[in-house]
């Protein structure tokens, strides 16, 4: 579809294109997160694991949850958290189990090593929300109508989801 699209009426192509750079922003958002999150640990001379590895400890925190929870749950977005998961077993960040109920399922929780890089994430992003407040460039109220409407937005795609199904 375009935005040249002759069907559309001058409202409709406008909030057409402000829809579209939503979409655009959500993907550059996400992947400065993931840079900024690289630069610290950069800093930080923490090597042996990625951006996203970092987040997914951040995400975790301090629950226990199988591999398939970690996407329902939000914790984890992308599509190779097997990988992921290995990796951080084998690192030291995470320990796993296997369910004594169900054989194939695996829990997963943080180790000390893993919390502790949890509790470095944690600190990055306190800075930055002290940032951003004393800079003026969000107040609570804004961050708040933020969560408002990007929660609209998810739970809308979420019904064209299972409506397809």
């Amino acid at each position: 579809m375009s935005l040249h699209e002759p069907l559309l009426d001058g409202a409709q192509r406008a909030f057409l294109s402000c829809y579209l750079d939503n979409l655009a922003l959500v993907e550059r958002l996400h992947r400065l997160l993931l840079d900024v999150i690289k630069d610290e640990f950069e800093r930080l001379r923490i090597l042996e694991i990625n951006s996203v590895q970092a987040l997914l400890l951040f995400n975790i925190g301090e629950n226990e949850v199988t591999a398939g929870e970690l996407k329902s749950r939000g914790y984890y977005q992308g599509s190779n958290v097997s990988y992921n998961l290995k990796k951080l077993v084998e690192l030291g960040y995470m320990h796993h189990q296997r369910s004594e109920v169900d054989r194939r399922s695996v829990r997963v929780r943080l180790t000390e090593k893993g919390r502790r890089v949890r509790g470095m994430v944690a600190d990055l992003f306190e800075r930055h929300a002290e940032g951003i407040e004393k800079r003026g460039l969000v107040d609570a109220s804004g961050m708040d109508e933020i969560n408002r409407s990007l929660r609209r937005m998810e739970r809308f795609w979420t019904e064209q989801i299972r409506y397809i199904y």
